[in-house]
């Protein structure tokens, strides 16, 4: 007689489970919204959860279905998390617009998707209506926050509170295969020409999962979670899932991510974990530090998008009275890929903290060969795992190799203790009299000086040497921070004589590029060309 074994239930890993769960057991845990003069908004995960049904039905009574392409142009708000899950829920695809690029870069990102209707925060109504006369397949577009007044005869801004309202029927949510896709976000174009990175429930899933273990985020319903990451930046770091999925309080800025805005809400919310970019806390501390405010509710800041100044970081904590942790990740890894774990008392400004389950690493040479060791050296750095991209949207070729691994980009070294340490970006790499310069090295010294908030290295064309480095620093206070010679003392000894700077040039603020980080592509544009007197 044949063995009958036993099985499983069938049971598809769709994002519309975390917010049916976060309404079923947590349903009074609320999703608050700032709005304009400290006001806010408040929603119970019940409440979040029929509003979004609703919005499904809306929608499809609209003519969107399973496979349609939606896009958004929105801040963090109630309805734009309202707008994901109603969308994702249904099998629709949420087309993430960040709405501080260029026209030509979000035109081109919707003749891409092809997305064929636009969600949109009231007060983007004007570009969102621009951005209609460039995109033929757009069909709608619809205003999350209210009337929009006007029509300019290319698009009607129709507004969906009404429509949600009036909403009949049901639409069922789930029932689709689990690797079906459920979000599309294009990196950001500061490096090069936007690429379109496909999410799909499964992968949204699993990294929700890692997100939530206790070396990681550590999010439970104990928390009350600050997200100051744009929902448009690679998922929101994934805490719109994340959030609902245990019960914390979700906490939206809006758009209002100033300073003294930012500490209010934190304050009325007593929040305990805020989520960002570090430029983002660097705001708050000016003005606690401007005020004598104090934030006593906050216990962790998770930072991410770039490397952090050991000063910076340092500074944070003194001023916030909360504990920082680095993480590394990027857009094609939907988008998290090491957290430095919660408490760790070694943890240190260089150090992106280590890998969760789901997501592996590896060291290569340029030429993607792995390097025989794997612990305290330096390599190209390169990831697979469940939630890393396989292929771009739209492109026929993969994007790993045959082993299915992605090149990322970055220069890294994991450290004894596995702590991934990331080094550099290939492609900043500066090449003088035809050596390597890294400037993450030299940005990570003079970050280090008490009196700089941010610094930058750059490639400057020179006629003899091809490219010298520049450093462009901006100073903390009005004092001008270190001089020349003091930033000079620092790096002498600690790094090879050749990669001095050229130059040090203070910038009353850092260009910052739409998702927050230093903006180098518009630093070498002011400042990488030949200098007047090495001209010939």
């Amino acid at each position: 007689m044949p063995v009958i074994h036993g099985q499983m239930q069938p049971y598809a890993l769709t994002l519309d489970r975390l917010l049916a769960h976060g309404a079923k057991w947590h349903p009074q845990a609320e999703v608050v919204t700032a709005r304009e003069g400290g006001q806010v908004d408040r929603i119970g995960y019940a409440g979040l959860h029929d509003r979004s049904r609703r919005l499904s039905a809306t929608f499809s009574g609209l003519g969107i279905g399973a496979g349609d392409i939606v896009a958004t142009l929105a801040w963090n708000t109630q309805g734009h998390l309202e707008t994901w899950f109603a969308l994702m829920g249904m099998g629709a695809v949420c087309h993430t617009l960040n709405p501080r690029l260029g026209e030509a870069h979000l035109a081109s990102m919707l003749a891409q998707s092809r997305a064929r209707a636009l969600v949109v925060s009231a007060d983007l109504a004007p570009l969102a209506r621009r951005l209609a006369a460039k995109a033929d397949a757009l069909e709608r577009v619809w205003s999350l926050d209210g009337e929009v007044q006007g029509d300019d005869g290319v698009i009607l801004v129709e507004a969906l509170e009404p429509m949600i309202a009036a909403a009949k029927g049901e639409v069922a949510w789930g029932e689709f295969d689990e690797n079906a896709p459920c979000g599309l976000c294009f990196t950001s174009g500061t490096t090069g020409a936007p690429k379109g990175v496909t999410y799909t429930h499964r992968g949204m899933f699993l990294h929700t999962l890692r997100t939530l273990q206790a070396d990681g985020m550590a999010l439970s319903m104990r928390e009350r979670v600050l997200l100051a990451v744009p929902m448009f930046h690679a998922n929101g770091w994934g805490v719109p899932f994340a959030a609902p999925a245990v019960g914390a309080r979700l906490v939206l800025p809006g758009r209002y991510l100033d300073g003294a805005s930012l500490a209010a809400l934190i304050n009325a919310e007593e929040v305990t974990v805020a989520i960002g970019v570090a430029t983002v806390w660097l705001s708050l501390v000016e003005h606690l530090e401007a005020t004598g405010g104090q934030t006593p509710s906050l216990t962790r800041v998770i930072v991410g998008g770039a490397p952090i100044a050991p000063a910076l970081m340092q500074r944070i904590e003194q001023r916030l009275g909360a504990s920082v942790q680095t993480s590394w990740g990027m857009t094609e890894l939907s988008p998290t890929g090491t957290v430095a774990p919660p408490g760790d008392m070694h943890r240190a400004a260089h150090q992106s903290g280590r890998p969760s389950i789901g997501v592996d690493l590896l060291l290569t040479d340029a030429d993607g060969v792995a390097l025989p060791r794997q612990r305290d050296t330096e390599g190209h750095l390169r990831v697979r795992g469940a939630s890393t991209v396989q292929r771009y949207f739209g492109d026929a070729q993969p994007a790993v190799d045959a082993q299915g691994w992605f090149d990322t980009g970055d220069l890294a070294r994991i450290d004894t203790d596995g702590n991934l340490v990331i080094t550099g970006r290939a492609k900043d790499l500066i090449k003088s009299g035809g050596e390597w310069i890294n400037p993450a090295e030299i940005e990570e010294i003079v970050g280090s000086l008490p009196d700089v908030s941010l610094a930058a290295v750059i490639g400057r064309e020179d006629p003899k040497w091809g490219e010298r480095p520049v450093l462009l620093l901006e100073a903390r206070g009005d004092d001008g921070g270190p001089s020349d010679d003091a930033v000079m003392e620092a790096l002498r000894g600690r790094v090879a004589s050749w990669w001095l700077p050229d130059a040090v040039i203070r910038v009353p603020r850092m260009p910052l590029a739409a998702t927050g980080k230093i903006d180098r592509m518009r630093l070498r544009a002011e400042f990488g060309g030949t200098p007047v007197e090495a001209r010939t």
